[in-house]
């Protein structure tokens, strides 16, 4: 009975080799989305490819993958070719993967467009790393297949713009497998050769196929990392490479970029032929204002002549020393009027003099002083008399003498009202000739009217 059942690895192996030997299963073609894309660092590819229903995992093996012209990516439509089988290990089934093309485009399309935005995300197109070409090289190198029809007309261009240039052929194979690699190994031959200007990386037209070496990133690295500039030449006017991004300089064509690499040296000579009658023209009149320069400073000589210099010198002493004898004369004079006044001064000034005037001012302060004296004593004698007067008034005892009495109370304060006093008060009269000790036995208040 045990011997009906199968291991794990027996069912697993023979859904394996029913799958392979399956036709309908050995040769799938295959469209689909792509899902966790990894690579493997050994080089293999594994992802999975799903739509809106499904989904299978896929494996391609490095040995298949290196012939890819672009890099697979998480949501990318892919056209696949491959076989169905199982990995025996995790007992699922797989499509193993042989070839693989972008769904809609081509796959140098996408390669293409992939590169570009790498190197433009690295900076390899910017500007800044764009070198200056020479104007007038002595020593251009060709890069190219030397026996193209390309190389051959730049290499007439170049002679008939500027034949006084040297022109040095780096050979390289510029289309197929071996196209890459030769045209790095021509770059950096040139770069370590002393003397060339410029280099040319040039190739006549063709398909995206035979053009698509200029479109490896080894190449565009080489064309960036030259010491020397690089000026491309690659198709027609219409075709684009990534080398034509990242060189110095771009021409539409490998004769346009022969053209662009060296002057025209009929140019040259009519441009300079005109520079040589601008030349001459200017030194025309440049001579021809110096002579009015010259002439012009030789009248002024004659105006600015020594003896003539001398005689002005000689005229305006005259006139300085007139106006100095003048000065000395003037001032001399004012001076001694000045000195007749201090003497003037001085007189009134003599210590005699100032003796008097202090004798006269002190008998004058002297004479103010009593006058201010008697009229204070005066002032002060009628201010007291005044003031008698008034105390003779308003003396109790003249009011006294006229038959009236002052009432003091035992305080010895003055009685003003009958309220100061109570019956039974001890209260003292004074009189002219003395004092009469009453006692108080009634008080009658007068009316308001009455004391009117």
């Amino acid at each position: 009975m045990r011997d009906k059942y199968l291991t794990v690895s027996a069912l697993t192996n023979y859904i394996k080799e029913t799958m392979e030997r399956d036709p309908h299963l050995q040769e799938v073609w295959i469209r689909g989305e792509i899902s966790n894309f990894r690579l493997h660092h050994r080089g293999h590819m594994y992802f999975s490819l799903k739509d809106d229903h499904a989904k299978i995992d896929c494996s391609m093996f490095k040995n298949y993958n290196v012939r890819l012209k672009f890099k697979p990516e998480d949501g990318m439509n892919v056209l696949i070719k491959g076989y169905v089988s199982v990995y025996p290990r995790f007992g699922n089934y797989q499509l193993y993967v042989q070839t693989m093309d972008p769904d809609g485009v081509g796959a140098l399309f996408v390669a293409y467009e992939q590169l570009k935005k790498k190197l433009e995300q690295a900076g390899y197109f910017l500007d800044e790393h764009k070198r200056p070409i020479p104007s007038f090289p002595s020593h251009v190198a060709l890069i190219t297949s030397p026996t193209s029809a390309a190389v051959r007309d730049m290499i007439t261009t170049i002679k008939r713009r500027f034949p006084i240039v040297d022109i040095t052929i780096v050979p390289a194979t510029v289309q197929g497998e071996e196209g890459v690699p030769s045209i790095v190994e021509a770059i950096n031959r040139a770069n370590t050769i002393q003397g060339f200007d410029t280099l040319i990386v040039a190739r006549g037209g063709g398909s995206i196929e035979d053009l698509w070496c200029f479109n490896d990133e080894r190449v565009a690295q080489a064309i960036f990392n030259s010491s020397i500039p690089i000026v491309t030449g690659i198709g027609h006017e219409t075709d684009s490479t990534i080398s034509d991004f990242v060189a110095d300089l771009r021409a539409p064509t490998p004769t346009a970029a022969a053209e662009l690499v060296v002057p025209n040296i009929v140019d040259l000579i009519e441009k300079t032929y005109h520079l040589e009658t601008r030349l001459i023209q200017s030194m025309r009149a440049l001579v021809h204002d110096k002579k009015e320069r010259y002439a012009a400073l030789t009248k002024r000589l004659d105006y600015f002549h020594p003896e003539k210099q001398l005689a002005e010198k000689e005229q305006m002493l005259d006139h300085i020393t007139d106006s100095l004898h003048r000065f000395v004369t003037l001032h001399l004079e004012r001076k001694t009027n000045e000195l007749h006044q201090y003497e003037t001064k001085l007189a009134l000034l003599t210590p005699k003099k100032k003796l008097n005037d202090a004798k006269d001012r002190l008998e004058r302060m002297n004479k103010r002083r009593d006058d201010i004296v008697a009229h204070i004593v005066r002032e002060k004698r009628h201010s007291l008399h005044r003031l008698l007067d008034k105390l003779t008034i308003l003396n109790p005892l003249q009011t006294i003498k006229r038959g009236y009495a002052v009432l003091y109370d035992q305080d010895e304060r003055i009685i003003h009202s009958v309220t100061d006093v109570e019956i039974g008060d001890l209260v003292d009269v004074k009189i002219t000739d003395g004092i009469v000790k009453s006692e108080v036995k009634k008080v009658v208040k007068t009316k308001e009217e009455d004391r009117m």
